[in-house]
């Protein structure tokens, strides 16, 4: 099989390795195939790629769009290394407010799916990483929403201390305060 598929300390976030076909011209990998991914828990529907690219230190979320605007994401860095999060935000969840991590970079080629129902953010490790994701519903801007980076209910082990946010990212809600209406329903 091309991807060898990981669930993480929350189920419903998933970690793929993709495999990579290697040799002194170059290398080769597929990075998504609906009828495998459905097959391992990710049968998402996606509808929209996005491209961003950020210096190093730069902080960005922790983000998400509320339903019926919700977004799933299939996220992959070509450029760089990145500190991957997301945070389960479905209430009634047995890991409500609890977060998982991975380190994505364009070396290790490594994918992570963040499903509907959680906030969204990353860390730059690299002088500048490029990361390219899918999402499972249009950008909304009156659903999108957030939640601060460093909130300590939520305690997120980021790697760096200092982080570069933008105006927006450095006013956002603690989880107590914040706006979502997600709810658990049952799991993976």
């Amino acid at each position: 099989m091309p991807f060898q598929f990981r669930q993480l300390a929350i189920p419903e976030v998933i970690s793929v390795e993709p495999q990579l076909f290697g040799d002194s011209r170059g290398f080769f990998m597929e990075t998504y195939q609906f009828e495998i991914f459905a097959a391992n828990g990710i049968a998402a529907s996606f509808v929209q790629d996005n491209h961003s690219r950020s210096a190093k230190g730069v902080l960005r979320g922790l983000h998400y769009q509320k339903e019926p605007h919700a977004q799933g994401k299939l996220l992959k860095v070509v450029i760089g290394e990145i500190f991957d999060v997301a945070v389960d935000i479905r209430r009634s969840s047995p890991t409500f407010g609890q977060w998982v991590g991975e380190i994505l970079s364009a070396e290790n080629g490594r994918l992570l799916y963040v499903p509907p129902g959680f906030a969204h953010g990353f860390c730059v490790l690299s002088e500048t990483a490029d990361l390219m994701y899918k999402t499972t519903d249009y950008y909304h801007p009156a659903s999108e929403k957030g939640i601060m980076w460093n909130d300590p209910q939520i305690g997120i082990a980021w790697p760096i201390s200092n982080p570069l946010l933008s105006a927006r990212d450095q006013k956002l809600p603690t989880l107590a305060e914040a706006d979502f209406n997600f709810v658990y329903d049952g799991g993976v």
